[in-house]
């Protein structure tokens, strides 16, 4: 499994494969059951994860109670509140597992001794951070310049594997919908 970060991290950069052994000391590699909680809102975000196997999602829950999801990852993406990750603020969101995962997990602190051994990895972080920041903005965009029907099945084609992964309502949340109209559009895109 860790050879898929390897690979991961090598699309983007050069990094030594003795290097690489060096870092990952760095990290705490962890299995986590469906449903089992890596965040909590009003707690400090410590970590950030990168997911090796598996579905991890982001969600607020909104002041009538309802779970809003804002992001999900699965293999060879990272995720974590990085704006309270990078103050080591309390976080208002909760991270959970969608699916039982293995995931690589860095602390703020092991990241910041981590790019001071491996200063190179900078490179490494900061283009995975540009990706995340350039989705979000398409996101926003989706939302403003798509109808409804449009941002689901744009989704669909964009990210299959979210739709047979994800159960259909996180997808609804995520995308501003109600599970019955994704169900719905579902059944339209069959016909």
């Amino acid at each position: 499994m860790k050879d898929r970060f390897f690979q991961h991290i090598n699309k983007f950069m050069a990094f030594d494969k003795d290097d690489f052994t060096e870092a990952l000391s760095y990290f705490q590699y962890k299995e986590v059951d469906k449903k089992e909680m890596l965040m909590e809102a009003a707690s400090v975000c410590r970590q950030c994860f990168f997911v090796l196997k598996g579905c991890l999602h982001m969600y607020f829950i909104n002041d009538k109670g309802v779970e809003k999801n804002i992001q999900f990852a699965i293999e060879n993406w990272w995720m974590s509140d990085y704006l309270a990750y990078q103050h080591q603020q309390k976080t208002g969101f909760y991270i959970q597992a969608a699916e039982a995962s293995e995931l690589l997990c860095l602390d703020y602190d092991k990241q910041n001794q981590l790019l001071t051994a491996f200063p190179q990895l900078e490179s490494y972080f900061r283009q995975v951070y540009q990706i995340a920041y350039g989705a979000s903005i398409m996101r926003v965009k989706y939302q403003f310049d798509y109808s409804k029907e449009e941002i689901f099945f744009s989704f669909s084609e964009q990210f299959p594997e979210f739709v047979q992964r994800v159960p259909q309502y996180m997808i609804a949340t995520y995308l501003g919908l109600t599970p019955e109209y994704v169900s719905e559009l579902r059944k339209k895109k069959r016909s």
